[in-house]
């Protein structure tokens, strides 16, 4: 399932992290993203040895959540989210340039205010990070 990203978030390079939505359901979103050598962030994280900051992952897997929901049409067209609570993080693995990573996100409960999921990201079969969120959800201007 390919469409396109930039109709499904407000994010835009060189702050959008998702290429694709793969599927999406009520319960599980799958997306990829292709961390490139051209990342903004890694003329500065080690440079001599660049990672994917781990930060960057959640946001990557909590973009992925919120696309697959908009997909659905779960949130409205004007709905913006806002990350506001991370739990439960624990990075596995390090995430280099020209690395693909596969976000898998459950849905933990979805409103018209609140989002809760829970991701998992993985490079080829092996976990990279996991995490839970809670965005808030609210109107854009």
């Amino acid at each position: 399932m390919s469409t396109e990203i930039e109709a499904l978030l407000p994010h835009r390079s060189p702050f959008l992290f998702v290429d694709e939505i793969l599927s999406a359901d009520s319960t599980k979103i799958v997306a990829r993203y292709m961390f490139t050598k051209h990342e903004f962030f890694f003329a500065g994280h080690f440079p001599q040895y660049p990672v994917v900051p781990g930060v960057i992952l959640i946001e990557t897997m909590a973009q992925s959540g919120g696309a697959g929901l908009r997909l659905l049409g779960t949130l409205g067209a004007d709905a913006l989210f806002f990350l506001a609570s991370v739990d439960k993080v624990k990075f596995r693995r390090q995430v280099r340039p020209e690395e693909e990573v596969r976000c898998e996100i459950e849905n933990l409960r979805v409103s018209g205010k609140m989002i809760k999921q829970a991701g998992k990201a993985y490079v080829s079969k092996e976990l990279a990070a996991e995490a839970e969120w809670l965005c808030l959800v609210g109107a854009g201007a």
